[in-house]
């Protein structure tokens, strides 16, 4: 987990707003918050660099930020952990991504379909969803 300086007035989840994948879960996710608790923020806009500098443009790019009102960040399945507590309609998915002993399976298939997000998805045809090359 990071501490960053903004402690934001919501929990703001922080995603890649020009991946097809990453629009589509961020909908669902949007459809699950009936109660509006959390902002969804492309890590594109000019304010996420301004507001969180202790996340890299390559961390954001890897994988999806929440970052609570205390500056906690989780990125990537612990932030997916974090989302299933807070997301009533997610507790299902909670009881199974919090069996003790797991995250590691739960951190290597997040990052395994981060990395295929664009093969999953679709290319954007703009071409604008291009992950960063190593």
């Amino acid at each position: 987990m990071i501490i960053t300086s903004k402690h934001p007035a919501h929990d703001t989840v922080l995603f890649d707003g020009e991946c097809r994948f990453c629009q589509r879960q961020i909908a669902i996710l949007r459809a699950l918050d009936v109660w509006r608790r959390f902002i969804y923020t492309s890590l594109h806009e000019s304010t996420v660099s301004i507001d969180f500098p202790e996340l890299s443009s390559k961390q954001l790019q890897e994988q999806m930020f929440v970052i609570d009102t205390q500056g906690n960040a989780r990125g990537g399945a612990v932030a997916v952990r974090y989302l299933s507590r807070k997301l009533p309609l997610l507790w299902p998915l909670a009881l199974l991504l919090h069996i003790p002993g797991t995250l590691p399976l739960w951190n290597w298939l997040y990052a395994f379909v981060a990395k295929r997000r664009l093969w999953i998805a679709g290319r954007c045809d703009d071409g604008s969803c291009q992950l960063p090359q190593k």
